[in-house]
């Protein structure tokens, strides 16, 4: 189930919007596609990012493949956990598996998202 309170990405990334800052991870559809997730590349702090642009990229024992950011902004935090513990990913994409924190640019991207419904009604018609 996707939370409520967040906005998603057809590149299966979500946000959680605070302000004028916005948390970026994957969706737990994406970590189920990915399988065992064993490297993440997180973007550098203090980058400029633009929205739908490759921030970084995640390994699994199946693939690798990009994180793309739903917004576009400067990464002010990375959760650094990860580098040594990526499989948090896996077990808690929406907490503990987060990805960064971005100040965003323009609030009005947020409108540009899907709610956790309109995310679902995607996951389903993509899965066809």
């Amino acid at each position: 189930m996707n939370p409520d309170d967040l906005k998603y990405h057809k590149e299966h990334t979500w946000i959680r919007p605070s302000g004028k800052k916005v948390t970026i991870g994957i969706t737990d559809y994406a970590q189920d596609a990915l399988g065992d997730i064993v490297y993440i590349d997180l973007p550098e702090g203090d980058t400029e990012i633009e929205a739908n642009g490759e921030i970084g990229e995640i390994e699994s024992t199946k693939a690798t493949s990009s994180i793309i950011s739903p917004v576009s902004g400067r990464v002010i935090k990375v959760n650094d956990d990860l580098t040594e513990t990526p499989e948090l990913v896996n077990d808690d994409p929406y907490g503990k598996g987060w990805i960064a924190v971005i100040e965003i640019d323009d609030a009005a991207e947020l409108d540009d998202l899907m709610d956790s419904s309109e995310y679902a009604k995607f996951v389903e018609e993509e899965a066809k």
